[in-house]
């Protein structure tokens, strides 16, 4: 039986080794037919604690590693868009009451 694999954002990196990964899918509801959101959190085994929080990672489900983890991550998607920068910027300044 070939092992499920599922595509999900990291909402969580605080824990050793674990990832938090909240799966996403689009369902069709029965009566009004309209398409809303499903999502479901899975944690997932980081032996290297590489993937940070808002990576879009790709998991795989692989036998139990403790209580609640039963998935892997394999790779990485896409990277996050939080990583911080600094900004080198100038302020011109403004007079007050106009300009002059």
């Amino acid at each position: 039986m070939p092992k499920r694999v599922l595509i999900g954002t990291v909402t969580s990196d605080k824990t050793d080794k674990t990832v938090t990964v909240k799966v996403e899918r689009r369902v069709k509801h029965p009566l009004y037919g309209k398409i809303i959101k499903r999502s479901k959190k899975y944690h997932a085994h980081d032996e290297t604690n590489q993937y940070n929080e808002g990576d879009t990672v790709r998991i795989e489900e692989t036998k139990p590693i403790s209580k609640t983890k039963t998935w892997q991550v394999i790779d990485l998607v896409v990277a996050s868009k939080g990583t911080a920068v600094s900004a080198d910027l100038e302020v011109a300044e403004a007079t007050p009451g106009g300009a002059e």
